[in-house]
């Protein structure tokens, strides 16, 4: 069936496939559909018909396909055996025979349906090669003009697709117009049916990130490691780097020459400002290093609340403060341990504090002389617990203890702490947790009631906690870090299971 509808048709597919870049095949296989449509149309929606087109003129030929059985059941789609059989030779059950159909002229409705097909195929095709184009774009930088501004999400021309940059990915005071050209980080790409979603960010911690892997080369070739990122975008941002080569100063690489490189992200950012700081295993470093620009005194740890009291002068709090709390906001994001900041008087006066109260709780709860409560207080102890936990050679080295005064006080804090763990038996009990909770923990009972309170009280619920709650109930030195994801998987597996 060969006429100008069809010539036409043949020049709209040259025309797609040589504009779009869609394979012409797909093109065909679209049109052989919609005149799949006309054909039934035609001929009767009960009958199964095929198109085939020729790619070169554009003629279409119509067929009615019947499958072979033993029984019809289905006259319109099924042929017996018999009757296939009288019509073409060597048939066998479940075969297709083809009967060519009288050719149909193409009206100018059927032409139109046609080339919406076509329309819409495009479409289809375009969608999928988007996907394609950017599903491996994932993580990178990506630079395009903005299209439009809806309800105050910003659209992205990025040349073959759109991307979006939604409110709360974009910087606070960032301002942009129609026609602006703006580079943001891939989020995430989606494949959806109206087409792919591109997600934008320019607040995201990756975001600055690859702009100093753009920026220094020592990071782009991994010489430098990015080892951590805390940010408030627009304003300020900390990054934290390693390298394991000595003779290299990151810091230095990363400012570059009179600021260079840094100036070059900040600007991008909108003025951000940017404190580059060295990471170091030695946790105390690394807080002090995270500080900067605050000169640190002494660094004291808490192990026990996972907190870090950062000393300084009195001339430094407003630095290590920063505006509106920033600095150490930011120091503790990147660190992450809460760090408060104490100048020297104050943290003077709080350990007098603590002192007096330690003191005062050995007096009372050991029944010991105030001198004897002193001494165990300037040591550093604090609580019954380390008392009846420390090696005997630690109390041992405090001056005037001897051998039976040790076991005497470790004696007498053992008792202090069963009295406590059976009370707090009773209120684990009264709280409702699980045995098979305790049994699994295995952790001091102050520490359980600590999580019941909290609402683990089954292992049910030991699944759905995170690690970071868990840490904030439960201190490092009680429990590590792989032990309580351990711990986290056997609940969620128990529970599965």
């Amino acid at each position: 069936m060969k006429s100008k509808v069809n010539s036409e048709i043949i020049q709209i597919i040259d025309s797609v496939v040589r504009d779009k870049g869609i394979a012409k095949a797909e093109l065909l296989k679209a049109m052989e559909q919609a005149y799949q449509m006309a054909g039934r149309k035609k001929y009767g929606q009960e009958h199964h018909i095929r198109a085939e087109m020729d790619q070169n003129t554009g003629e279409i030929n119509l067929f009615r396909v019947l499958k072979v059985v033993q029984t019809p059941e289905n006259n319109f789609l099924e042929i017996s055996l018999e009757d296939a059989s009288s019509r073409q030779s060597g048939v066998n059950i479940d075969d297709e025979i083809v009967e060519k159909l009288p050719p149909i002229e193409i009206g100018r409705v059927s032409a139109q349906i046609a080339k919406q097909v076509i329309i819409q195929k495009v479409g289809e095709a375009e969608r999928a090669k988007q996907y394609e184009d950017y599903k491996d774009r994932k993580g990178d930088i990506i630079n395009g003009i903005v299209k439009r501004i809806e309800f105050s999400n910003i659209i992205v021309d990025l040349g073959r697709a759109e991307g979006i940059l939604v409110k709360d990915q974009q910087i606070k005071n960032e301002n942009y117009k129609v026609g602006d050209r703006i580079k943001a980080y891939v989020q995430d790409v989606r494949k959806e049916h109206k087409g792919p979603q591109i997600f934008l960010s320019r607040t995201d911690n990756q975001f600055l990130v690859k702009l100093f892997e753009i920026e220094v080369p020592e990071i782009y070739d991994n010489i430098i490691e990015i080892r951590a990122v805390a940010r408030e975008p627009g304003s300020k941002a900390k990054i934290a780097v390693y390298v394991a080569e000595t003779g290299i100063d990151p810091v230095g690489s990363c400012v570059g020459v009179k600021g260079n490189r840094v100036r070059s992200i900040t600007n991008e950012l909108s003025g951000e400002k940017i404190d580059i700081v060295v990471w170091d295993k030695n946790v105390a470093q690394y807080v002090i290093n995270a500080m900067t620009p605050a000169s640190i005194s002494k660094i004291v740890f808490d192990q026990e609340k996972g907190r870090v009291e950062a000393i300084v002068p009195n001339d430094q709090l407003s630095i290590a403060v920063g505006k509106r709390g920033q600095n150490v906001r930011l120091a503790s994001k990147i660190t992450g341990w809460s760090i408060d900041v104490l100048t020297e008087e104050q943290e003077s006066v709080k350990r007098s504090e603590e002192f007096e109260n330690s003191t005062e709780l050995f007096m009372k709860n050991l029944e010991v002389e105030e001198v004897i409560a002193q001494l165990l207080s300037a040591e550093g102890f604090s609580s019954n617990y380390q008392i009846a936990s420390a090696d005997d050679s630690t109390l041992l080295s405090i001056e005037g203890f001897e051998q039976e005064l040790v076991s005497e006080l470790k004696n007498r804090a053992l008792n202090i702490i069963e009295k406590q763990n059976e009370q707090i038996i009773v209120q684990l009990e009264k709280l409702g947790v699980e045995q098979e909770l305790v049994d699994l923990l295995e952790l001091q009972p102050e520490y359980i009631l600590k999580l019941a309170e909290f609402g683990i009280k089954t292992i049910e619920d030991l699944a759905e906690i995170t690690y970071q709650e868990f840490r904030e109930i439960v201190p490092e030195d009680i429990i590590s870090r792989e032990e309580i994801n351990k711990l986290i998987e056997l609940a969620t597996n128990h529970t599965n299971g």
